[in-house]
Protein backbone atom coordinates (compact mmCIF):
# COMPACT_ATOMS: atom_id res chain seq x y z
CA UNK A 1 0.00 0.00 0.00
CA UNK A 2 0.94 3.57 -0.72
CA UNK A 3 2.48 5.45 2.09
CA UNK A 4 0.24 8.53 1.15
CA UNK A 5 1.91 10.44 4.32
CA UNK A 6 5.32 10.06 3.28
CA UNK A 7 4.58 11.13 -0.09
CA UNK A 8 2.97 14.26 0.46
CA UNK A 9 5.95 15.47 3.00
CA UNK A 10 9.08 14.49 0.46
CA UNK A 11 6.94 16.41 -2.56
CA UNK A 12 6.57 19.35 -0.29
CA UNK A 13 10.28 18.99 0.86
CA UNK A 14 11.09 19.03 -2.93
CA UNK A 15 8.80 22.05 -3.90
CA UNK A 16 10.50 24.37 -0.73
CA UNK A 17 13.84 22.96 -1.53
CA UNK A 18 13.78 23.99 -5.49
CA UNK A 19 12.72 27.24 -4.22
CA UNK A 20 15.31 28.01 -1.76
CA UNK A 21 17.82 26.86 -4.52
CA UNK A 22 16.32 29.36 -7.02
CA UNK A 23 15.84 31.91 -5.09
CA UNK A 24 19.51 31.61 -3.08
CA UNK A 25 17.22 31.64 0.23
CA UNK A 26 19.81 32.01 3.02
CA UNK A 27 19.64 29.15 6.17
CA UNK A 28 17.40 30.59 8.71
CA UNK A 29 14.28 31.58 6.43
CA UNK A 30 11.18 30.24 7.03
CA UNK A 31 11.23 27.90 3.79
CA UNK A 32 14.49 26.33 5.21
CA UNK A 33 13.06 26.19 9.00
CA UNK A 34 9.96 24.26 6.76
CA UNK A 35 12.20 21.65 5.31
CA UNK A 36 14.14 20.87 8.97
CA UNK A 37 10.84 20.09 10.13
CA UNK A 38 9.50 18.39 7.05
CA UNK A 39 13.35 16.16 7.83
CA UNK A 40 12.07 15.67 11.32
CA UNK A 41 8.38 14.73 10.60
CA UNK A 42 9.78 12.21 7.88
CA UNK A 43 12.44 10.22 10.18
CA UNK A 44 9.93 10.13 12.58
CA UNK A 45 7.46 8.48 10.44
CA UNK A 46 10.13 6.01 9.19
CA UNK A 47 10.68 5.17 12.93
CA UNK A 48 7.33 4.83 13.43
CA UNK A 49 6.74 2.94 10.33
CA UNK A 50 9.53 0.38 11.43
CA UNK A 51 8.03 -0.17 15.05
CA UNK A 52 5.05 -1.50 13.18
CA UNK A 53 6.60 -3.60 10.65
CA UNK A 54 8.74 -5.06 13.17
CA UNK A 55 5.78 -6.62 15.31
CA UNK A 56 4.58 -8.71 11.83
CA UNK A 57 6.24 -11.56 10.72
CA UNK A 58 8.71 -11.62 7.77
CA UNK A 59 6.85 -12.39 4.16
CA UNK A 60 7.51 -15.71 3.30
CA UNK A 61 9.67 -16.04 0.09
CA UNK A 62 8.07 -16.13 -3.36
CA UNK A 63 10.52 -18.82 -4.56
CA UNK A 64 12.09 -21.72 -3.78
CA UNK A 65 15.96 -21.31 -3.14
CA UNK A 66 18.23 -24.39 -4.45
CA UNK A 67 20.30 -25.92 -1.73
Amino acid sequence: MADLYAKKLESERKTLWATCRLKGLPVGTPERQRIAEIDQLIAEHKTRQGAKLAGKPAPKPDRKTPD
